[in-house]
């Protein structure tokens, strides 16, 4: 299987999870990035068992209205059953780098809710050690400069990606260079700079199963 197929494949594995759970009242939250593409496309074809979605993207809630999909702003809701998203990285404690698509914010928040927090992802993702996908950090503009140097205090290679705006008005600072051996203190660390909205770093929050495609089918990680 290529890592298309596997992404599909999870995919499948999420709507089969969530699916005998859903009902006229239910809505589901949604990641961003190819791997929650196909979640979006697999769930499109359980539309009528559930009321709404929550997108974390303006990209992903377009791709869930072209489908039908009706989606809902966070606020107007009082509870979120599941959130399905792919990672960048995953431990095998199911702490998470996000952010490799610029949308780790309003993911964070989505995921924050939610009951229930699905990962979905290929084998290439699963590591033993947070840190080889560069750690992508949401700031506000005018502190780039002052919060790359901080990060640079705590051991990183900050590198802004000057051509991407963030949903939220925001840059982002890729970090290399880091061994992410304590992702609760560093995520602590970073989102306590002054300028940071917040780091890719999905610990404090963590996934509750990650599902993770492997040639030999989709294998369940988590207490869930």
């Amino acid at each position: 299987m290529n890592q298309d197929q596997l992404k599909q494949a999870v995919a499948q594995a999420a709507v089969d999870h969530i699916a005998p759970h859903l009902n006229k009242d239910s809505i589901v939250g949604v990641g961003t990035g190819s791997t929650a593409n196909c979640f979006i496309d697999a769930l499109a074809t359980i539309k009528h068992t559930f009321d709404a979605a929550v997108a974390s993207s303006e990209a992903t809630a377009q791709r869930l209205r072209d489908h039908g999909i009706s989606v809902l702003e966070l606020n107007s809701i009082q509870q979120l059953r599941f959130y399905v998203d792919g990672a960048d990285e995953s431990d095998q404690q199911l702490n998470l780098i996000k952010g490799g698509g610029a949308a780790l914010t309003r993911e964070k928040i989505v995921a924050a809710v939610a009951d229930e927090f699905i990962c979905i992802a290929d084998e290439s993702k699963l590591v033993n050690t947070l840190g080889s996908f560069p750690l992508p950090v949401e700031v506000i503009p005018m502190a780039r400069s002052y919060v790359a140097r901080k990060l640079v205090g705590l051991g990183g290679e900050p590198v802004w990606r000057q051509d991407v705006i963030t949903d939220n008005g925001n840059y982002i600072l890729d970090v290399h260079g880091l061994a992410i051996t304590d992702p609760q203190g560093l995520e602590s660390a970073i989102n306590q700079i002054t300028g940071v909205v917040t780091n890719g770093i999905f610990a404090m929050r963590s996934a509750d199963l990650l599902l993770l495609g492997t040639p030999a089918g989709v294998k369940q990680l988590g207490h869930t």
